[in-house]
């Protein structure tokens, strides 16, 4: 039996360092499920693993490509499910380990087929964001999709903008189109989620700020500076700082809204976590219960 292990968990809960010991135990390779680390210019601010980290274990998706190539979770989905059927070849475990939500979705259970959207109804939406903004837009999601509302990174003007793309040229929820059905694997999943209390969660988050600001995620935002129109770049971190570049913010302002709006998201990712009833929840402080529940499933899935 062929298993995939998936290590999940909003952003600041401890993912890299359980992902290595996990890996080690049982043999793999860690494949990232983070849609930002894949990107080579941003490893501070993506707190994407160190040097030594990734001497220690082989590691795919991790500055694999240009802020300023396409990508997205229709290719991730297409590139991992072969990677992972040329590995399992060979490596009857692997682990998956990331908090994207949409990346994991598109490993697990495979990105749903989405209505081609006609040119006057895309056209109509980027005038309207370009000149009104995405106010408007965000209420006509909420009306048009409750759900999707919920879930959305509301501050991802091209994702919102899709989701009403889908609306207006189906009269159906976007949301609907994204749990019709799921794709069967080749391989056994298990999914372990990592979880901590809320304020030790949000005391980490804040702590990791302060360190990419020491570690220099400054200096690397202003080299990307002149590309922050790039959908790879409209993500927190990034965006504060090229506020605060534009004179928007102090500094001081800036990392304390980067502290915000990742703990923001980490809400929204246990939110979206917190639906899947195939989770089995742990500490990541409590790395042997870890240990002891692979070495259970992958003993008995023999």
């Amino acid at each position: 039996m062929k298993i995939l292990f998936v290590l999940l968990g909003p952003t600041g809960v401890g993912k890299t360092a359980l992902s290595i010991n996990i890996a080690r135990h049982i043999g793999s390779p860690v494949i990232s499920t983070d849609s930002r680390q894949i990107y080579k210019e941003l490893p501070i601010g993506t707190a994407a693993p160190t040097r030594e980290e990734l001497s220690l274990v082989k590691h795919y998706f991790i500055a694999t490509h240009s802020v300023t190539d396409y990508y997205s979770a229709s290719l991730f989905e297409e590139e991992s499910i072969s990677l992972i059927n040329k590995l399992h070849k060979t490596l009857p475990f692997l682990l998956l380990c990331g908090g994207s939500m949409m990346y994991i979705d598109a490993v697990c259970k495979g990105i749903d087929e989405m209505p081609t959207i006609t040119g006057e109804i895309r056209k109509a939406l980027w005038d309207q964001y370009n000149n009104e903004g995405l106010s408007l837009i965000l209420e006509e999601l909420k009306k048009s999709d409750p759900v999707h509302y919920e879930e959305v990174d509301r501050m991802n003007y091209r994702r919102v903008i899709h989701a009403v793309e889908i609306c207006r040229m189906t009269g159906k929820p976007y949301s609907s189109f994204r749990t019709r059905w799921i794709k069967e694997r080749p391989f056994k999943i298990f999914k372990i989620g990592l979880t901590r209390e809320r304020p030790e969660l949000f005391e980490r988050i804040n702590k990791r700020v302060d360190d990419m600001i020491r570690g220099g995620m400054v200096e690397e935002a202003k080299r990307v500076y002149s590309m922050r129109n790039l959908n790879a770049l409209n993500t927190v971190g990034y965006k504060e700082l090229f506020s605060y570049f534009d004179g928007d913010y102090t500094l001081d302002e800036a990392v304390e809204k980067i502290k915000r709006n990742t703990r923001v998201y980490a809400r929204k990712q246990m939110t979206w976590f917190k639906r899947d009833p195939e989770i089995k929840w742990f500490n990541p402080d409590n790395k042997e219960d870890i240990i002891a529940y692979i070495d259970k499933v992958s003993g008995s899935a023999q």
